[in-house]
């Protein structure tokens, strides 16, 4: 997926003396309250981070608190999603207005229904199923239910519901709330598990294809020198008719 990215960075955190007794602990916990959050000096939303302490010695800051700093070398894990960048997400919620994924377990997308392709069209699908209430009378209690997806009009098997994972196309990124608007316009956005089938099928179709044209290749070749071990024989049969002479 994009929009992933490793980054070395040089850091400095700056404590309370109270903090002193428990320095590590302390950076921990600074660090971990920018998680989950879009940095601008990041410039995207820290992940994770591997951190080491390079200072042995706090350097104490003059003012009116008396904070140190300490210097760290990190090694971070950065998600920044930049416009027509393809991401992946599991659909949570759906709807004929719009699709709803969230990526990476906690950043929310919107797909309105204006950025999906033709080639979908929302449906609802009446399920039926029995439920055993009360087994010692054996009473059996039938109910329907609907579900909500968006079909292909070219494959009847390729559907987006809830709990789909799809990969789509990123129009926009709100940095304060953490807020993806997407879209399923261009051709390679849609299931990841409909996308990996057809890639799996054209593969074995370039394979049966190859071996298709290695066969003719051979065949034509057999024919083509079918004339050779023929004139060879003839080559044994006329030394042997010398020898007999």
């Amino acid at each position: 997926m994009e929009g992933l990215s490793v980054a070395d960075a040089n850091l400095v955190i700056y404590l309370h003396p109270s903090k002193s007794r428990n320095v590590s602990q302390s950076i921990l916990r600074e660090l971990g309250s920018l998680l989950f959050k879009f940095n601008e000096t990041f410039d995207g939303v820290l992940l994770a981070y591997d951190v080491n302490i390079l200072d042995k010695q706090a350097k104490i800051l003059s003012g009116v608190h008396p904070y140190f700093g300490l210097r760290l070398k990190a090694n971070l894990l950065l998600f920044s999603p930049k416009p027509d960048m393809l991401l992946e997400g599991k659909v949570v919620k759906l709807s004929e207005e719009s699709i709803h994924v969230i990526v990476l377990g906690f950043l929310f997308a919107i797909i309105t229904a204006e950025n999906i392709r033709g080639e979908f069209k929302y449906r609802t699908v009446t399920l039926f199923s029995t439920l055993f209430l009360i087994f010692l009378f054996s009473l059996c209690v039938g109910y329907k239910d609907k579900e909500e997806l968006f079909a292909s009009k070219s494959h009847k098997r390729h559907v987006i519901k809830v709990g789909t994972m799809i990969r789509f196309l990123v129009k926009s990124f709100d940095e304060e709330i953490l807020h993806i608007i997407g879209s399923l316009i261009s051709a390679h956005t849609e299931s990841i598990r409909w996308l990996d089938r057809h890639l799996e099928e054209d593969s074995e179709f370039d394979r049966s294809s190859m071996k298709s044209r290695d066969r003719e290749w051979l065949g034509d070749k057999t024919v083509d020198e079918g004339s050779t071990p023929m004139s060879y024989d003839n080559h044994i049969k006329m030394s042997k008719k010398r020898r007999i002479t």
